[in-house]
């Protein structure tokens, strides 16, 4: 059984993707009620799930009339995805990144469900048993070359 987060983020992302623009607005006491929750599980669900790493912009308006607006920030072509993996991954990259950056190429179809999951695995702390900051470099080393293969594989 899914827990009341996973059901929250699905129904947004059905929202999202049923709304005709690339974003959607919704009030955080309508959400809560909905799904019988307390408005800061809505809060953690939209700022743990709905990150820009992951492809989303999240404003915020709080008070009387407030919202919340959730934009899907899409990836427009493989050369506008190469430009970004140069540029999100630096010299360094922890993992909360990393994965981020995976799920985000994943949900755009950049990658396939096996790849992302294949990454993940290959940048986990578990798999780069290292003392930092040399865990954080190799990781970057890895992500970028593993992404940069993969993108300009016969898709290309």
């Amino acid at each position: 059984m899914r827990n009341i987060s996973d059901l929250i983020e699905h129904y947004l992302k059905q929202i999202l993707h049923n709304s005709d623009g690339s974003a959607i607005e919704i009030q955080r006491s309508d959400l809560a009620e909905k799904f019988s929750c307390v408005p800061s599980q809505i809060n953690y669900v939209i700022s743990t799930r709905f990150t820009l790493e992951k492809g989303y912009y999240v404003e915020s308006k709080r008070g009387g009339g407030g919202y919340i607006r959730i934009q899907r920030v899409d990836l427009p072509s493989l050369e506008a995805v190469q430009r970004h993996i140069h540029q999100t991954i630096g010299e360094q990259i922890d993992q909360t990144a990393a994965e981020g950056l995976i799920y985000q190429l994943a949900e755009s179809r950049f990658l396939t469900a096996r790849e992302a999951r294949l990454l993940k695995a290959a940048v986990s702390r578990d798999s780069l048993a290292l003392k930092l900051p040399l865990r954080d470099e190799i990781r970057a080393k890895l992500v970028k070359a593993m992404l940069l293969a993969l993108l300009t594989d016969s898709r290309a």
